[in-house]
């Protein structure tokens, strides 16, 4: 990616001082152009999905007829984007669908509906029945681990396997430096200034990807610009439909991994989740955050792919 960015920034900073750019759009501009650069590799485009209360975004790629399809969720405050290279090593095989949740990336907030879990499952349900998908393996990150554990859990029809990257939805028995900072009163989401999120994008990830400043004052802007509806989406959804109480009604295959220096989720909640839910199977990685699917796409891929072959 790195050289993708290299000539990409040359190419935005060129055209940025012809158009009188300012320096925050050039990090926009070079990102939006790495990513489309990066999709059409991957053999992946932009489709729009409209359901009952939202016009959802995505990237979809793969075989449209292959037998099975995997659908990946991003996090909170995350968007489609995480999923790229991860996704990647799936498009031979499978269908692929990739969306932004309303009130991300590029599916717009709207305050009128609700953002807590049963009813983003909801959404991703309306949006695979708009698709003609009946089946999907569901791949989740974080808030969208969470969200794939609804889905598993109440429509388990809909559902051939699940995989929970550092997923929210338990109750963890060892506090997160997330939990700590919570708990004095202050949510590390909340972005203020670009300083606060250059505090908060070290928290994200243990190995995070290179990116050139501009990139990251571009996306510290956007979270400052974005506060109040993300603080209306976490409202929402944080502490509410736990799951801890129902882990053993889920009977799909599952299986989770974590990056055991996640420092918002702490690594003790995969062990509540492996236990809870029967015949669950999982993989740590000792040296990664969490994000695991962005930190090491590769690894990530290939142990959710040999797990997929189990469960055709």
């Amino acid at each position: 990616m790195k050289k993708y960015l290299i000539v990409a920034i040359a190419l935005a900073a060129s055209f940025a001082i012809w158009a009188g750019v300012t320096y925050p759009r050039i990090g926009g501009d070079v990102l939006h152009l790495v990513s489309g650069i990066e999709t059409r590799i991957y053999g992946l485009h932009r489709a729009e999905v409209e359901i009952s209360d939202s016009r959802m975004m995505s990237w979809q790629g793969g075989p449209q007829t292959a037998d099975e399809t995997v659908l990946m969720i991003h996090g909170y405050s995350s968007e489609k984007t995480v999923w790229m290279r991860f996704a990647s090593h799936f498009t031979d095989k499978y269908r692929v669908l990739i969306l932004d949740l309303p009130g991300h990336g590029e599916t717009a907030f709207d305050p009128a509906i609700k953002y807590d879990t049963v009813s983003q499952a909801q959404r991703v349900v309306e949006a695979m029945d708009v698709l003609g998908i009946q089946r999907a393996h569901i791949v989740g990150n974080s808030m969208g681990g969470f969200i794939s554990a609804q889905l598993a859990l109440h429509n388990p029809d809909r559902v051939q396997s699940a995989v929970l990257i550092d997923a929210a939805g338990v109750v963890a028995p060892q506090e997160s430096d997330m939990a700590k900072m919570l708990a004095s009163g202050r949510n590390p989401f909340e972005i203020r200034s670009r300083e606060e999120f250059i505090e908060f994008y070290g928290m994200t990830m243990a190995q995070p990807p290179w990116l050139p400043r501009m990139i990251l004052d571009y996306m510290a802007d956007d979270y400052i610009v974005r506060r109040e509806s993300l603080t209306r989406i976490f409202n929402d959804f944080h502490n509410t439909d736990f799951l801890d109480e129902h882990l053993s009604e889920i009977h799909v295959p599952i299986l989770i991994l974590w990056g055991e220096r996640d420092r918002l989720l702490h690594i003790s909640s995969a062990a509540v989740w492996q236990s809870g839910i029967p015949n669950a199977e999982l993989i740590t990685y000792p040296e990664l955050g969490h994000m695991p699917m962005l930190e090491a796409p590769s690894k990530s891929a290939d142990d959710v792919l040999a797990f997929l072959n189990k469960h055709h």
